[in-house]
């Protein structure tokens, strides 16, 4: 074994094998290359074997490279024999990108054990759900043992009591054993402030930049080389030893460059290397904050490359229409229009003044294709961001969850699932964390108080740091079973089919994702209140049109598409079957409407209705 370590002064490693853990550690000395690289050649290392790196005379830490901690942040590596583990997916070749419905997890909550293992019995439901790509939220090592994860420390090891190392490609090889792809959440804008060591060990922080979250990394000042190959060889870490599917990188904003070459480009060179070596896709999906369209173009043409990007903006824009405290924490929202937008273009803001920000903000998205942008109801942050943890089945009524369900499900663009949003969870998601340091602790408490305050919240936040906040978080699963969340679950099971099996809707049909301008949808207001939203592909004979109505009183509306010959036969209802309460052995009869014809359309509901011709229509 190769020990390789940058750091700037002297270094040397201690190690304890593992068969000897009585024994006194032996202290192994580092020979300095002239990148400022010292290596050390170990002989008789096995799997298990733990050791320390020594940067400073009396100085011991963990290595930055760690790949696993089974003591924690100040415990010491240990040596994980990646070759060792007998993988069954083989035959796995992943999945496009169109194709994917995301599903976040974070492993602490989504079971009482808060294990890899514990998820593998949940995945047939998932996938008979019609979930195909499972996400989870960071399991870099952390402080202690409840943490979100974007408080990493060591970004190559396996939060320890997840499972491991060991662990996390059981979950791995499970999920594509389902055909469910998997990817994870990574955080390259920062490091955790508890247990960071990496800057006795070397310049990989920027005195240039600085985040919300502290010291940016050094991405482009002197000897950010060393830092840079840190990172992408993160990404080829967890492509190459855990078979993951792709990563979703937090907050890219953050995350500073000028380099003629970024790492953006060092990114895209990784992942094409790896692509060609493996044989399949291994897609990079960034948050961004920017409302910037180069997040997702080509590197080559001067974008970031990223496959595809969360859109806020729908999120914010369905919201407001949903909950009437809504324009109270998202006040450059509210308009129906902006949903509108955001069902077509994809950016609400693009280049217009936001109050919010005090100043223009965004870029236009609509020539973008469709399957660059990721949409949800949830995510960790939106529950987790308020006092009360409230996810949104706490928030809006029943008819309004499956009104929000389709709004996703049905959008042209890639969705996604935060755990348990499919029956309606009614645990709250909090924020929790378990530092060690009590002044890390109140810094903590401190900083969410000032963040709450900032969005206008009245209420006092649980402390993230007591037991219990965590464990109020975990999942009732059984809930799934019964009553409307029962119902509701049918409804996301429902919407999820059609949206795979729909030709239009379908992300490998050649319909609506196949054409980047996005000509082929369009969406109208009806009244104050209503949305139609109709999509065809290249054959304007077949189109599928989806009308929403967001008022809690009726709306009368006229299909504004086609002539009175055109008859719509309607697909699905949020009001009209199982979900509704109605008996599933007695489907209702078809119901059929004219263009021009006047339609009822339910409060708070959600219809799907399709139509096919032997000739065009105007």
């Amino acid at each position: 074994m190769t020990l390789r370590l940058l750091t700037r002064g002297n270094a040397e490693a201690v190690r304890r094998p593992a068969h000897e853990s009585g024994r006194q550690p032996a202290a192994i000395a580092m020979q300095k290359d002239d990148q400022g690289y010292f290596t050390a050649d170990v002989e008789s290392v096995t799997a298990g074997d733990r050791y320390y790196y020594i940067p400073e005379e009396g100085q011991q830490y963990p290595d930055p490279c760690s790949q696993y901690q089974p003591e924690g942040i100040n415990g010491p590596s240990q040596v994980v024999d990646h070759a060792g583990f007998a993988w069954q997916d083989g035959a796995w070749r992943g999945k496009p990108l169109a194709s994917l419905i995301f599903y976040e997890i974070h492993v602490g909550v989504f079971t009482p054990e808060g294990t890899f293992e514990a998820i593998i019995p949940r995945l047939d439901d998932l996938a008979q759900l019609g979930i195909n790509a499972l996400e989870l939220m960071p399991v870099a090592q952390n402080p202690g043992t409840r943490n979100w994860g974007y408080d990493g420390v060591y970004l190559y090891a396996v939060q320890h009591n997840y499972g491991g190392p060991d662990g996390l490609k059981k979950l791995v090889d499970a999920c594509h054993r389902r055909g469910i792809a998997i990817f994870l959440d990574v955080v390259y804008n920062h490091i955790g402030r508890e247990g960071n060591s990496l800057e006795c060990f070397g310049p990989y922080f920027s005195a240039r930049y600085h985040t919300p979250w502290g010291k940016a990394l050094n991405f482009d000042d002197a000897w950010s080389d060393g830092v840079r190959a840190f990172v992408t060889g993160n990404v080829l870490h967890w492509a190459q030893h855990y078979h993951l599917d792709g990563l979703r990188l937090d907050a890219v904003h953050e995350i500073y460059d000028r380099n003629a070459i970024s790492i953006w480009d060092d990114l895209q060179t990784v992942v094409r290397q790896w692509t060609v070596q493996s044989g399949r896709p291994f897609y990079l999906i960034a948050e961004s904050d920017l409302n910037d369209p180069r997040t997702v173009q080509s590197a080559a043409s001067g974008g970031r490359g990223f496959d595809a990007q969360w859109l806020d903006d729908f999120h914010h824009a369905l919201y407001v229409l949903l909950d009437s405290e809504g324009r109270r924490h998202y006040g450059d929202y509210g308009e129906l229009q902006q949903f509108a937008r955001a069902c077509t273009d994809g950016f609400v803001h693009g280049g217009e003044y936001v109050h919010f920000r005090h100043r223009r903000h965004g870029s236009s998205s609509a020539n973008l294709p469709r399957e660059r942008f990721v949409v949800f109801n949830q995510n960790h942050d939106l529950p987790g961001n308020r006092p009360g943890g409230e996810r949104l089945s706490m928030i809006v009524d029943f008819e309004r969850l499956k009104l929000a369900a389709a709004a996703v499900l049905l959008s042209p663009y890639l969705p996604m699932l935060f755990m348990g949003e499919e029956y309606g969870e009614g645990t709250p998601f909090y924020f929790f964390s378990d530092y060690s340091q009590p002044q890390t602790a109140e810094a903590l408490r401190k900083e969410r108080k000032k963040q709450f305050e900032g969005f206008g919240w009245d209420t006092e936040a649980p402390d993230p740091q007591e037991r219990s906040t965590f464990l109020d978080c975990i999942l009732k699963w059984s809930l799934r079973r019964d009553g409307i969340h029962r119902q509701l679950l049918e409804w996301h099971r429902r919407l999820i089919s059609l949206r795979k099996t729909h030709p239009l809707l379908a992300g490998l049909s050649g319909g609506i994702q196949a054409d980047p301008s996005g000509q082929h949808i369009r969406a109208d207001l009806l009244g104050t209140t209503g949305l139609a939203v109709i999509r065809h592909a290249a054959d304007p004979k077949h189109r599928l049109l989806i009308l929403f109505n967001f008022s809690a009183a009726p709306l009368t509306a006229v299909i504004p598409y086609g002539d009175s010959l055109t008859t719509w036969t309607r697909l699905l209802a949020s009001t009209v079957g199982a979900w509704a309460g109605e008996n599933a052995a007695s489907p209702p009869p078809p119901h059929t409407i004219s263009t021009g014809q006047p339609l009822q359309l339910p409060p708070c509901s959600a219809s799907v209705y399709e139509w096919r011709a032997s000739h065009p229509v105007p």
